[in-house]
């Protein structure tokens, strides 16, 4: 793309939801001038409103380098599709819903120069699918965030059928600069990487407490106390490497015919989405929660994704790599 100062890459974000705010905070945290558009009526000043407070809390726990005043001063919250027209990157952060994105990209595509890049955050729909909504689908790909976007060091890559793979690779590089470690996946498959991994695992739990033989608390208190101690060190290939691959392939032969391969969704689910269950956000769910103690979780995992992402970033693959005796952790 010819660009070296990847900080001073104007990136354009549509869609001004919880997850859009969020990604507007980290390119702004990461030193890019951002062009965040509401497309909904009356978006705009709840987003400018949530976006201040993100900034606050992305300040409190020292993740802007220069501080919020430098990040407001580099923020245009706008409603008019135009003001993307100097964007190199533009981020889609709407409704999962294709119909609606294929408007978004109409008009995205109509402001941005044709050698922008679009890109959705989309973690249901097919990149293939959506790029196809495009006029150039060379350069329309997917870039999977996590929330918080400007707490966490996750971001998934992903081409399409028709993804130019060095323009993938470019927004890898970009993603580094955001302080990511990005992964990219070449090929497009449903779910991605991290949805995939995350749903088998969903699967045999929810089936383990449909069939009576744990309870809720005592599933996540399995995932919590053994998985939960080593993953932000290592991912699940890294630790069988490390702990010894035979002992891992006696389980496999063992294991792997007994795990659950349904396809329907579990009714414990089903019936929690009917029910409109939301967790902490209308204290229902699969957990009860009182008004008080739904905000203490909140707060509590706010707190916990800033010691997490320090506690990531001080065991990196090439700090560990480095260490010796005189700077053990």
């Amino acid at each position: 793309m010819g660009i070296h100062d990847t900080n001073a890459t104007p990136v354009g974000v549509v869609g001004l939801g919880l997850m859009g705010s969020s990604i507007v905070v980290a390119l702004l945290a990461s030193g890019h001038p951002v062009v965040a558009l509401a497309p909904i009526a009356g978006e705009k000043e709840k987003a400018a409103g949530h976006i201040a407070a993100l900034l606050r809390h992305a300040d409190s726990a020292r993740r802007l380098p220069w501080g919020i005043e430098r990040c407001i001063a580099s923020l245009k919250l706008v409603e008019k599709y135009d003001a993307l027209a100097e964007c190199k990157v533009v981020l889609e952060c709407v409704v999962e819903d294709k119909a609606i994105k294929k408007v978004v990209y109409e008009h995205i595509a109509e402001a941005v120069s044709t050698e922008a890049i679009i890109a959705s955050n989309t973690s249901a729909i097919p990149i293939s699918e959506l790029q196809a909504l495009v006029p150039h689908p060379e350069r329309f790909l997917g870039i999977h965030w996590a929330e918080p976007a400007y707490m966490t060091r996750f971001l998934e890559v992903t081409c399409g059928r028709e993804t130019d793979l060095n323009l993938a690779e470019y927004v890898v590089s970009l993603g580094t600069s955001w302080g990511k470690e990005p992964t990219l996946l070449k090929k497009d498959i449903r779910g991605f990487i991290t949805n995939r991994l995350m749903y088998a695992v969903y699967r045999e739990t929810l089936s383990l407490v449909e069939a009576g033989c744990i309870s809720i608390s005592d599933a996540d208190k399995a995932l919590r106390y053994d998985a939960g101690a080593w993953m932000t060190m290592m991912g699940i290939l890294e630790y069988m490497k490390f702990t010894g691959l035979a002992d891992h392939l006696e389980v496999c032969k063992r294991l792997f015919s007994q795990l659950s391969n349904r396809e329907d969704v579990p009714p414990l689910m089903q019936r929690q989405v009917e029910a409109r269950a939301r967790g902490v956000h209308n204290q229902s769910g699969l957990y009860p929660y009182s008004e008080a103690g739904a905000k203490a979780w909140e707060g509590a995992f706010s707190h916990f994704n800033k010691e997490i992402f320090d506690l990531a970033t001080r065991y990196r693959k090439e700090q560990v790599h480095d260490v010796n005796e005189e700077n053990v952790f």
